[in-house]
């Protein structure tokens, strides 16, 4: 999710050949970016909540729930991808907060996704019964279902944690650049989130594809609306991608892992920086612009907020 750590000493020599305009570069390309989307994100989130179809509508509100986790995630991976670059450590007590907020976060987008699918099968497969079963106040119960759900993995993960003997060391400041791999102290708690990533991501694709073969068997049957049930499919389909983006962040750690064991510590540093624009800030910022695009009633907001944004975009480049 962040950038894997490793000991300033064995990198300090060759980062500081990189140099300050290649920081600066570094900087701005994945700055930029960001701030562009978080700007995005927030104006759809606010209407969202400020127009009263939105509020009153459960696939919104599911898909607010989807945006304000993978804008807060956004957030905190810039953060702490722009601590790397400046080479600066934190505490324990704070890169822990960090990363356990980003973890909630991250937790979250696949739960969410597996109760649109299962949102958008009701609506197609039981049409009659949609409204009763699909309810704001089921709907707000699922959000904090899956709330609870990551507060509570997070809660053991913390526990697990403070098995680590930190009385034993000289200070509490890290010697390592913050991450969540650096904050995996013991065997018992890399096991234990291995485990418990590779659940809840196969929990998410049998529920996506599920989803997926029953909107298929409904769309054959005569009693449901083909141009209804393809759209529904192509929905799902859009889920079953964003579920393998968020995935995509769980090797991100791994990757650098390996790469730092095949190529000099120079091409690394380079390396990671692609690899975060690529494996997690792109996938980050296509939630708004994926649901965006193919929602008939935010569209209009997203294209207006794009003509607002050309004249910076041509100044920028």
């Amino acid at each position: 999710m962040s950038f894997v750590s490793q000991p300033r000493s064995n990198i300090s020599i060759e980062f500081d050949d990189v140099g300050l305009l290649e920081r600066m570069t570094t900087f701005a390309l994945s700055t930029i970016p960001t701030c562009v989307f978080l700007f995005i994100n927030g104006t759809i989130l606010f209407t969202l909540r400020s127009k009263s179809v939105f509020r009153d509508t459960c696939r919104y509100i599911l898909l607010f729930n989807l945006l304000i986790a993978d804008t807060a995630q956004l957030a905190v991976c810039q953060v702490l991808f722009l601590l790397s670059v400046c080479r600066i450590t934190l505490t324990y007590p704070v890169c822990g907060m960090l990363t356990v907020f980003a973890n909630i976060t991250n937790v979250i987008s696949p739960l969410t996704l597996m109760v649109m699918s299962l949102e958008r099968c009701v609506a197609v497969c039981l049409p009659l019964r949609h409204a009763m079963i699909v309810t704001i106040r089921n709907t707000r119960l699922a959000i904090i279902a899956a709330w609870t759900s990551s507060s509570l993995h997070n809660i053991f993960r913390v526990i697990l944690l403070l098995d680590f003997p930190f009385e034993d060391l000289d200070s509490l400041q890290m010697r390592d650049l913050c991450s969540e791999l650096t904050m995996l102290l013991g065997s018992r708690s890399k096991m234990y989130d291995n485990a418990f990533t590779g659940f809840l991501f196969v929990s998410a694709a049998i529920v996506i594809i599920s989803s997926y073969v029953g909107v298929i068997i409904a769309a054959r049957s005569a009693s449901t609306g083909k141009a209804s049930a393809l759209k529904v499919r192509n929905t799902l389909v859009l889920h079953l991608v964003q579920l393998c983006l968020s995935l995509s962040s769980t090797i991100y750690n791994p990757m650098l892992i390996a790469l730092i064991k095949i190529v000099q510590t120079v091409v690394f540093l380079r390396l990671h920086k692609f690899l975060y624009v690529l494996i997690i800030l792109f996938p980050k910022c296509l939630s708004s612009l994926i649901y965006g695009l193919r929602d008939q009633t935010i569209r209009p907001i997203l294209l207006s907020l794009l003509e607002f944004l050309s004249p910076f975009q041509s100044f920028v480049l």
